[in-house]
């Protein structure tokens, strides 16, 4: 079974006071840390086997696991450093991991309700080292669109942007990956995934459904909030 690696090792600081005292990854949405909604969109689709990634407060992460159990998963929490990058905390990983297997990857933030065994088949598919999915961002303001004489003619609430792609993490890696990655201070999303590119070695993987990153205090209320309102499309 494909082992699945959630990075949960970052400080957090732009959500609020929470992150003082716990790891961004155990603030809540709902009872349940946005890590654990996280772990059981994999769950969903079919994966049991998760690495845990943990760095600033990682004691947290792990005692919380290990009182709550999720049926049918093997959690184990791995301490990546309290600095290291993105990278980096992959890079110290590649002792789990046997050569010629394939792992995922995803942030301790972002929920979606992307489907894990489609994006799985597309990377086996395409016979590259990475694969990355991508989203279109939800805008941050209203569009206005307006005519030739500034009468509005449209407005969309938070229309989701359709011009360009971002990195929605969701990654499938091959071992190779471990070649890209020289050192615990490097981000994946810089000379890595750069690499990559030059040498054709990434596909990306279009997710158009929901995407959400929980990155200040207002995501976190958004996300809360749809919770309440059983909107949560990631469950």
């Amino acid at each position: 079974m494909t082992k699945v690696v959630i990075l949960c090792g970052g400080l957090g600081t732009r959500i609020g006071h929470e992150t003082k005292y716990k790891p961004k990854p155990m603030v809540k949405i709902g009872q349940y840390p946005i890590l654990e909604h996280i772990i059981n969109i994999y769950v969903k689709n079919g994966f049991k086997e998760f690495i845990l990634a943990s760095g600033y407060k990682s004691q947290m992460i792990k005692n919380y696991f290990k009182k709550k159990k999720i049926k049918g998963t093997k959690i184990k929490t791995v301490f990546t450093g309290k600095n290291s990058l993105t990278g980096g905390r992959i890079k110290k990983l590649k002792k789990y991991f046997e050569k010629n297997e394939k792992f995922m990857v995803t942030y301790g933030d972002g929920l979606s309700n992307i489907n894990i065994k489609k994006l799985l088949k597309f990377h086996e598919k395409h016979k590259k080292i990475a694969t990355m999915t991508v989203i279109h961002p939800p805008a941050r303001f209203g569009e206005a669109i307006l005519n030739k004489n500034d009468f509005l003619v449209k407005f969309e609430e938070k229309p989701q942007v359709n011009q360009g792609w971002i990195n929605g993490g969701f990654f499938v890696f091959n071992y190779e990956i471990f070649n890209f990655i020289k050192h615990e201070y490097i981000m994946l999303e810089k000379e890595p995934i750069k690499s990559l590119v030059k040498r054709k070695q990434i596909k990306v993987f279009k997710h158009h459904g929901f995407w959400k990153c929980m990155d200040t205090l207002r995501d976190k209320i958004q996300l809360n909030t749809m919770l309440k309102k059983n909107k949560a499309p990631w469950l």
